[in-house]
């Protein structure tokens, strides 16, 4: 099966199990949540945004952090970030590492 470059609200909410009135409302909250518009106006939300929607559940409905206090705890953790860390998830990294792999092994047998 081919992973998806883009997923609907609808698609995402199953995913999350977040309903898509809370998605639209984590928007206005938490500003690198903006899932990119196609020309009907439809959201089309990214691997990136499914991490982070999934870290947003973890925070507020699970740990009972208030929108407020999730907000401020993912702002700390990402200033305690390495300079040099990507930001990408643990999953893409391994993608691009293999991806990485399989490069080299292609460029030495050419």
């Amino acid at each position: 099966m081919m992973k998806k470059l883009y997923y609907s609200i609808g698609e995402v909410s199953d995913l999350t199990g977040v309903e898509a009135h809370v998605l639209r409302y984590w928007e206005t909250i938490f500003d690198n949540l903006s899932p990119k518009k196609n020309r009907s106006g439809n959201r089309n939300y990214s691997d990136e945004d499914l991490t982070l929607i999934f870290r947003l559940k973890e925070l507020i409905h699970e740990k009972k952090y208030s929108t407020a206090g999730a907000k401020k705890f993912l702002e700390e953790e990402n200033s305690h970030q390495p300079a040099n860390s990507s930001g990408l998830s643990a999953e893409v990294r391994r993608d691009l590492e293999e991806l990485r792999s399989f490069l080299s092994t292609l460029s030495e047998k050419i």
